[in-house]
Formats: structure tokens, C-alpha cells, sequence
């Protein structure tokens, strides 16, 4: 069997019986739905989502290149890669059949797919969908970067640690009448969204701690300032003196205590700060 062939068969059967297992697990009773629950919070979802997006994308390369295919190890590795991905959409598809066959009421019945269908066309929809999965490698990116990166600074300079549960998590399987593909890329969006949040909130602290400092462009600042708070409350003007920039990191950041961006609720443990003001966007979620 040509190796490309053997990744593509190996990687659809193990992403096709993984997802086997996962239906199968809250049907075990009480602890069974309770590992499922585990499963869709970080850090288990992370090996989870490694396991069904960047892990077959992986070894699949590695396979490929060590077994020297398609002319050499580039190339080997190249091939081993698109076997994978290939296995990969075939695998979901054929998951969205199944899951579909196995819910006719919810088949029939309204649905997202059919409702964007009607108002963009369904080759304009699942073309468009299928090229937000270009994304799915990034985000695993961003994840791995939110364990390696992130955390050296909350001992270095003492930013605030998160439970990455609180973001990164996956409940729109609960919801009632999400099958198929309506289900797959809701929980696609469900995962994305969290990753992008818990990132946008460490990237808070990093902003204010080390520039805080308005941009000369104000459409740039209006842009932004939904994402980093701190543009509008507290950043020193863009027309400011380096000299308002060290008072403001001396005021904000005293030498104990937490270093998390202005308007976050964990500020209001530090002893001398006060609270933001009223119309101050606060963080979503105290110091781990």
C-alpha cells in the first residue's frame, strides 16, 4: 500500500474512533458525563482538540519524511501532510452524515444550514465555511503560545494567572437541536472564541504594563479600545512626556502585588488602589 494511502486510511480510522469514544463516554453514567464535562474544559480539551486537528497534520509530515516518499523527504513530508488533512475532512464529513442520520427529528427540523443556505447560496456557504478552517491551525498556535508564553511572566513580573477553563471550553453540544454540521462548526466557533478571549485578556496586561501609551492614530485607538480598556482609562496621551509614562507605571505597578491591565477586578485587591470608575469596562474574571 503507498504510503500516502496508509496515513490517509490510518489518520480518517483513528479521528472516525475517536469520535466514537467521545459519544460514548456520558453514556456511562454519572462518571461518565462528568469526564465528558472534563473533557470540554482546558486543559483536557486542549489534548482533545490536539488530537482531532494539529496531532494527525504532525505525524502524518513525520511519517511521510521518515519513510522518504514521493521522490524525498520534502516531498515525503508534504505528501504525509495532505494525506492527513485529506483524512481529516473525510472523517468529518462522514461524521456529519452519521450524526445527521442518527437525529432525524433535529435533521428536519430548523436548522443554521439551511437558513444561511437560503440567504447566501450553498456553495457560497460551505465554501466560506470550509475556508475558516484554514484558521483551525492558528488557533492551536495561539493555544500552545498561551502555555509557554504567557505563564513565565506571571512569575517574572507577576501578571495575573487564569483558569483557562473559564475560556477555554466547549458546551454548544448541550444545546437542543444542534446536529451534523450545525453542531461541528458551533463548536468550532465555541473553541475559537475562547482561545481568542483568554489570549485578548493576557495581551491587556501586557500592553499596560510595558507601553501604555495612547496611538498617535485616534481611528486606531477607537478601533482598539473594545479589545485593550486601558487606551481610555489610563493610557497617558500620545502627545505625553516619557516622564507621564514612568509616573503612570509607578502608580499602577507598586513594587507587590499583582501587574494586571488597569481595569481589572484584581487591581481592587492591591492595598491604595481605588476602584475604576463607573463606566470603566471591567475583566472578566479575578486572579487565579
Amino acid at each position: 500500500m503507498p504510503i500516502w494511502l496508509a496515513i490517509f486510511a490510518y489518520t480518517s480510522g483513528a479521528l472516525l474512533a475517536g469520535a466514537v469514544v467521545l459519544h460514548l463516554i456520558p453514556r456511562l453514567g454519572p462518571p461518565g458525563r462528568r469526564f465528558a464535562d472534563a473533557l470540554a474544559r482546558a486543559p483536557l480539551l486542549d489534548l482533545m482538540i490536539t488530537y482531532f486537528t494539529a496531532a494527525p497534520m504532525i505525524v502524518g509530515a513525520i511519517v511521510g519524511a521518515r519513510t522518504g516518499g514521493a521522490g524525498g523527504t520534502w516531498w515525503g513530508a508534504l505528501y504525509g501532510f495532505l494525506s492527513a488533512v485529506g483524512a481529516q475532512i473525510v472523517a468529518v464529513n462522514i461524521w456529519t452524515i452519521a450524526h445527521e442520520l442518527a437525529n432525524p427529528r433535529a435533521r428536519r427540523g430548523p436548522r443554521i444550514v439551511t437558513t444561511i443556505n437560503r440567504a447566501v447560496g450553498p456553495a457560497r456557504n460551505f465554501t466560506a465555511v470550509w475556508v475558516t478552517a484554514l484558521a483551525v491551525p492558528l488557533f492551536w498556535i495561539i493555544r500552545v503560545a498561551e502555555y509557554v508564553v504567557y505563564p513565565p511572566l506571571t512569575v517574572l513580573v507577576r501578571f495575573p494567572r487564569y483558569k483557562a477553563g473559564d475560556w477555554v471550553n466547549c458546551s454548544r453540544h448541550k444545546f437542543e437541536g444542534l446536529v451534523g454540521h450545525d453542531l461541528i462548526w458551533c463548536l468550532y466557533c465555541d473553541w475559537m472564541t475562547g482561545i481568542w478571549s483568554l489570549g485578548s485578556e493576557m495581551l491587556r496586561n501586557v500592553e499596560s504594563f510595558w507601553c501604555p501609551i495612547r496611538f498617535h492614530s485616534e481611528k486606531k485607538c477607537e478601533n482598539c479600545r473594545t479589545d485593550f480598556p486601558d487606551i481610555d482609562a489610563g493610557w497617558v496621551p500620545a502627545d505625553a512626556s516619557m516622564g507621564d509614562v514612568t509616573s503612570l507605571l509607578a502608580e499602577k505597578y507598586p513594587p507587590s502585588g499583582t501587574n494586571t491591565w488597569y481595569g481589572h477586578p484584581a487591581r481592587l485587591t492591591v492595598e491604595g488602589e481605588t476602584p475604576p470608575e463607573p463606566d470603566a469596562e471591567p475583566g472578566r474574571g479575578p486572579a487565579d
